[in-house]
């Protein structure tokens, strides 16, 4: 089975009804061959997004219980070897600002050995060699 990272934007498109991209978002989340994982750090991002009331406006109980409906999305955690890798893209890379954020992500999934990213926002990770992104 492919393992798939799934991005933030995913998570939160997926409970976005008026989204053009829920429909995507759905079918991926709940209709896919895919191994699904996610990162501690997406889970967090997506709690700020759908908390800060921009877009979508829950509280942080209500964003908590929809974040339990990703329970069948395995949770992978940084470590050791996801710093270590961290440091290393950035230092080739060099970002600057949010885009940090993300390559956090890309060093997480690459510890446990997962180099396939699924994201709405491809421009996040685009020209990162050390990963293959999914558009769906």
């Amino acid at each position: 089975m492919n393992e798939v990272l799934i991005d933030t934007n995913i998570l939160v498109y997926a409970i976005d009804e008026d989204s053009e991209f829920y429909p995507k978002s759905q079918e991926l989340l709940y209709n896919s061959d895919y191994g699904l994982f996610t990162t501690s750090k997406n889970l967090s991002e997506f709690l700020a997004v759908v908390t800060k009331g921009q877009v979508i406006s829950l509280s942080i109980d209500e964003a908590l219980a929809v974040s339990k409906d990703y329970d069948d999305i395995l949770t992978i955690y940084p470590n050791e070897t996801s710093f270590t890798i961290f440091r290393e893209l950035l230092q080739k890379y060099k970002p600057t600002g949010l885009r940090v954020h993300d390559f956090e992500i890309i060093s997480i999934g690459l510890a446990h050995r997962i180099n396939q990213i699924a994201t709405f926002n491809t421009g996040d990770f685009k020209g990162v060699a050390e990963i293959n992104l999914i558009t769906i």
